[in-house]
């Protein structure tokens, strides 16, 4: 089975249906014996049950839905016209009650009703299936989101009772705990992190798994497992997991979960009090980190989902500076920004290995005599030119159209939680402030350890102190005028030596004496709105300015092992969104 169509997202205006395999065929690969079936349920928070009867030719499916506040219920029906066919047969319940239920004080309240009626339908489906002789049921929750299409194949033959595949998600949360009290709460473990982390692999015993797990029904500790009602001894919290962690004790049945591959991705849990739409931007956010970090969630091409709705988030322009040459970036970037529903001008950047000495004279390029990298000692590479070059072209093309309010992006940014509403909130601040300002940084890396002063009126805005990196920042028609003014080609050095240089925060005085004047107004949001996808070091990490050649000799050639500008700041991002229930923070 490639792919799992359980995967969604409910929120006010789409349902998502996301699967392992982006090609996603009708005619269902061949499986193991025995055979698969599905069963889709969407109640709020649904999840998904496969069955596997034996010697059942093409697998059966049971789909229900209900107390839907969106769409799920059209794209449901569409997505089953498009793959009921490779179902043996399929039972469709559709409840067109209430979207909420009677004792919820929001859509995202679990009611003791609501905890009710979704085991009640786990248990439905777990009857089902021994009705079926089924050897297995899959379980799958609609905020997993399984990119692994051997997932199923590899829970098979791990021949455990209960065994989870490990979710990754955009903190530190996953779908099992590792430790629980006499009481049935969470307890923390020396254990979590490290297999969260991966740091520890394998299929490791645990006293509850969620989300995504998958019961063998052969076993004997199987037949005393029940998810309603809660067992005749149960004292613990009224909580569909915690009642099945609990029979999962009763009836001896070993409970494990494996982190040995990258399964998929599962969203983080908003509190209580929180919306549908504090959902939706966590699913993004997920959805962002998936394509930074791999493998990326592929949406069904058997759902039709309208395109968003692109806007510049109240600025002139959005630039995207890519080089040509690394399609993958511009890809996922492009992909990002669609995601936060932003509208970029891609920038083709100038590619400094291709520049040679007769190119950069007549650009009008120069190096600052006294410039060396404070880190090596070497002096400025190509790739630095034609980093420097792409931003300059940017700053011109900014003065050239009048552009009042601008926004440069470089390629291998990772965004934060809220990126848009964050920067729109920001802006608005300002403007209400009266704060004159040129450029404020989105996302850089903080040179020296002391505190920077807040800006007054304007919350997460500090006066930004010397700083490397020109990952992302807003930039004003005036911050533009003022760059160009400093006629930097013919005394260049790194673009992220340059701009502290132009605001008087850059700590050497030689290369000040050579630009003036030096008033550029400049602040950095705090805490920062992007952070870099990879840093020095990493496994992913590729940088065409670090790892280039000197820029008037070819024959030497740089790498990053010199520098600690690319390094991870140790004092870390601080930036990712906090996490709530069964979460190990």
């Amino acid at each position: 089975m490639t792919r799992l169509p359980s995967c969604c997202e409910r929120s006010f205006g789409s349902f998502k249906l996301h699967g392992a395999s982006p090609s996603e065929p009708h005619s269902p690969p061949s499986l193991p014996q025995p055979r698969g079936a599905g069963s889709f349920y969407s109640t709020g928070k649904g999840f998904c049950c496969f069955f596997f009867p034996r010697g059942a030719a093409v697998p059966p499916s049971r789909c229900a839905t209900d107390h839907n506040s969106d769409n799920t219920t059209a794209m449901l029906r569409e997505w089953l016209v498009a793959v009921g066919r490779d179902y043996h047969s399929v039972v469709w319940k559709e409840a067109e009650g209430p979207s909420a239920y009677p004792d919820e004080l929001g859509p995202k309240h679990w009611s003791d009703k609501r905890y009710e009626n979704l085991m009640r339908l786990k248990q439905e489906a777990l009857s089902y299936a021994r009705e079926q002789r089924a050897h297995y049921i899959l379980y799958v929750d609609t905020d997993s989101i399984l990119t692994n299409n051997q997932t199923l194949k590899f829970l098979m033959a791990q021949n455990k009772s209960v065994v989870a595949p490990m979710l990754d998600s955009q903190t530190f949360y996953s779908n099992f705990w590792c430790g629980i009290t006499p009481q049935g709460y969470y307890r923390r473990t020396a254990d979590y992190f490290p297999t969260k982390n991966r740091q520890r692999r394998g299929c490791f015993a645990v006293p509850m798994v969620y989300a995504t797990f998958l019961i063998d029904l052969r076993k004997e500790a199987a037949a005393r497992l029940a998810f309603y009602p809660p067992h005749p001894n149960y004292t613990w919290a009224f909580d569909d997991i915690i009642v099945f962690a609990y029979s999962c004790q009763e009836a001896g049945a070993e409970v494990h979960v494996c982190n040995q591959q990258r399964f998929g991705y599962i969203n983080v849990p908003v509190k209580a009090h929180q919306t549908l739409e504090d959902e939706r931007v966590n699913f993004v956010h997920l959805t962002l980190e998936a394509m930074v970090d791999g493998p990326p969630m592929q949406r069904s091409r058997h759902i039709s989902v309208p395109p968003k709705p692109l806007t510049k988030m109240g600025f002139d322009e959005i630039f995207l500076i890519n080089l040509v040459r690394r399609p993958d970036r511009r890809q996922r970037m492009l992909a990002s920004l669609r995601e936060l529903e932003i509208a970029a001008h891609v920038v083709d950047a100038v590619d400094g290995s291709t520049l040679n000495s007769s190119d950069i004279k007549v650009l009008g390029v120069d190096m600052l005599p006294e410039y060396y990298d404070p880190f090596s000692g070497r002096t400025l590479t190509k790739g630095e030119v034609g980093c420097f070059l792409s931003h300059y072209s940017i700053w011109k093309e900014i003065v050239s159209r009048g552009l009042e309010r601008s926004v440069v992006f470089e390629d291998d940014v990772r965004f934060e939680v809220s990126f848009p509403a964050r920067l729109r909130r920001l802006m608005e601040e300002l403007e209400g402030a009266q704060q004159d300002w040129d450029l404020i940084y989105l996302g850089r890396k903080q040179v020296n350890a002391e505190d920077e002063a807040p800006v007054e009126g304007v919350r997460n805005l500090v006066v930004a102190g010397y700083s490397y990196w020109t990952l992302a920042y807003a930039i004003s028609h005036r911050g533009a005028q003022k760059l160009l003014a400093a006629e930097p080609l013919s005394k260049m050095l790194p673009v992220d030596e340059f701009l502290p240089i132009m605001y008087d925060k850059h700590p050497n005085k030689d290369y000040k004496r050579h630009f003036s004047p030096r008033d550029l107004l400049v602040f950095s949001a705090h805490p920062l709105l992007v952070y870099p996808t990879h840093y020095a070091g990493d496994s992913n990490w590729l940088s065409d300015t670090e790892t280039s050649t000197i820029w008037d000799d070819d024959s030497k050639q740089t790498g990053w092992t010199g520098s600690r500008k690319t390094l991870r700041d140790p004092r870390g991002s601080g930036g990712y969104l906090r996490s709530s229930a069964h979460d190990e923070l």
